[in-house]
């Protein structure tokens, strides 16, 4: 019979439950522009899947991985989809702006990018999870740990679902805004990590970052706009 202990199945709980929801969260940024968050919620869980997969095969040898290089490579990749979801972003403010001509929107799918961008956040945030999970491993609390990430990752997917439409009937201008901060806010925060900056408060900083990039991003709109440049053509 499978004997627990309490305060390592919690620490397992919380630390699956902190990490899986910046997957979540990047999940919804990456499919602001689709249809459907089927994609960037494949590659989340496909990322997981490995890295987990990899944690139970490989066992302590996990804690080896570079996880400051890993770290900066997310930083770069979260950078790049932040630039290209920006494009879709101005696109779509100028849809919105053009609606009494009454074209139709376009949503192009980009499936390979919000799977990429799920892939690579769910690799990260569970290797993380599993760094914690070895190490309560090693002190003799293996099942706690493996059944506390289990009742975390239930709790996280379950709220993620509950909120799944709330979040999709939010005007997609605002949804584009909020999901292009998203992205530059852990592009940043992840390349902080990578340099070896400790951030204040830890995850908590993703706040104000959060908000600052709201800002940044708004601003570039704005002005983009007002300086009449040509829209960028939607991709197939």
């Amino acid at each position: 019979m499978l004997s627990l202990y309490l305060p390592a199945l919690l620490v397992a709980v919380v630390i699956t439950m902190l990490e899986l929801t910046e997957v979540v969260a990047i999940v919804f940024a990456l499919a602001a522009d689709a249809h459907s968050v089927r994609s960037s919620a494949l590659g989340a869980v496909a990322g997981t899947a490995v890295v987990a997969l990899a944690a139970l095969a490989l066992g302590a040898a996990l804690l080896a991985l570079p996880t400051h290089d890993l770290l900066g490579v997310a930083a770069l990749v979260l950078a790049a989809f932040g630039v290209f979801l920006f494009r879709s972003t101005l696109r779509t403010y100028r849809r919105v702006a053009a609606a009494r001509a009454g074209r139709p929107p376009t949503f192009p799918p980009h499936h390979a990018v919000q799977f990429a961008g799920g892939f690579t956040a769910g690799a990260i945030e569970t290797t993380e999870v599993v760094v914690v999970l070895l190490g309560l491993t090693a002190a003799g609390y293996g099942g706690s740990a493996l059944v506390g990430a289990l009742v975390g990752g239930v709790l996280i997917a379950a709220a993620a679902a509950a909120v799944h439409e709330q979040i999709r009937r939010i005007k997609v201008p605002w949804l584009k805004l909020g999901a292009t901060s998203m992205l530059f806010t852990f592009a940043v925060f992840w390349a902080g990590e990578a340099l070896g900056y400790a951030w204040p408060g830890g995850d908590l900083s993703l706040v104000p970052l959060f908000v600052l990039a709201v800002a940044i991003v708004r601003g570039a709109v704005a002005v983009t706009m007002r300086s009449g440049a040509p829209a960028v053509a939607p991709t197939s």
